[in-house]
């Protein structure tokens, strides 16, 4: 039986999020693979995944907020706000020449907070039950509709001048789920007058999950496994539960003592297991999603 838990992967740069999953399944022996979050073929870094019942963990991790680091190119808007399409237009050395860094950490300061966001309109946004990223490719305007997200942080690292004359930008951003890192780039040029897209990106961070702790897709025989119980205590506080709670869970029924809790909790076995996910309900406790007895 193959192990339950949460993999952390540092996704290579050319591999779509699919590819990763394909290849940590051959890996494991399992089909029962799934990551919380896609990261662009151009996007390195940080990959969550969920093995066998670490799957169901997943769902608390989509809506987690992000760490990335990026390099912004000023100079030159292109179809996906990436490096990975056709140029839309490119400034002209003037304009360039105009943009000076204190103009620049002020439109960043504009993108910090809580803002509205439009999507890149080549993401994986449906549109009428259609990807807004195929209906670009096939020669369609899209127009989707704008977001509130959170920028916690948006920090100017460094700037320096290609030898073509564009700028580019190192740039650090705290956000929350759903936020574009390449519509950030596109509204920092557009502000700045001279149009933006990503070069690179990396993913960092995940939650309380950090790059620096993650498995590289060149090793995957010394694959290292976060089990579900750890996962979880990462995730959540934790209550330990008698074996009697351990059984009323797995029957499916409420724990009459909430404990003063509030939020979702890890419930842990006496022997150190991931029984459920709980939440407070009265002054009881119910279980989200159950995991004892499916796990190794």
């Amino acid at each position: 039986m193959v192990a339950s838990g949460l993999v952390l992967i540092d996704k290579p740069t050319d591999w779509t999020s699919h590819d990763v999953v394909a290849k940590v399944r051959k890996a494991v022996g399992t089909k029962k693979v799934g990551h919380a979050g896609t990261l662009d073929p151009l996007a390195t870094g940080l990959l969550v995944l969920g093995i066998e019942s670490g799957t169901k963990l997943l769902t608390f991790l989509v809506g987690a907020d992000k760490t990335y680091l990026a390099t912004i190119r000023l100079g030159v808007s292109t179809v996906s706000d990436d490096s990975q399409s056709e140029v839309l237009e490119t400034a002209g050395q003037a304009a360039l020449a105009a943009v000076e860094t204190p103009q620049i950490q002020q439109e960043i300061q504009k993108l910090t907070g809580v803002i509205q966001q439009i999507p890149s309109s080549v993401s994986a946004i449906k549109v009428d039950g259609k990807r807004a990223y195929d209906l670009v490719r096939s020669g369609e305007e899209v127009e989707l509709k704008s977001r509130e997200v959170t920028v916690s942080a948006f920090e100017l690292v460094s700037s320096t001048k290609t030898p073509e004359g564009f700028i580019d930008l190192e740039v650090r951003v705290d956000c929350s789920s759903g936020t574009y890192i390449r519509a950030l780039a596109r509204d920092l040029g557009r502000a700045l007058g001279v149009g933006g897209h990503i070069t690179a990106l990396r993913r960092t961070r995940v939650g309380l999950f950090d790059v620096a702790k993650a498995n590289q897709i060149s090793d995957l025989e010394n694959l290292s496994l976060t089990p579900l119980a750890e996962a979880a205590s990462d995730l959540f506080p934790v209550i330990n539960l008698s074996n009697e709670q351990v059984i009323d869970l797995i029957h499916g029924k409420r724990l009459s003592d909430g404990q003063g809790q509030s939020g979702l909790i890890a419930g842990i076995s006496g022997s150190g297991d991931l029984v459920a996910v709980l939440e407070p309900v009265g002054s009881g406790l119910k279980s989200v999603v159950v995991f004892q007895g499916e796990q190794k």
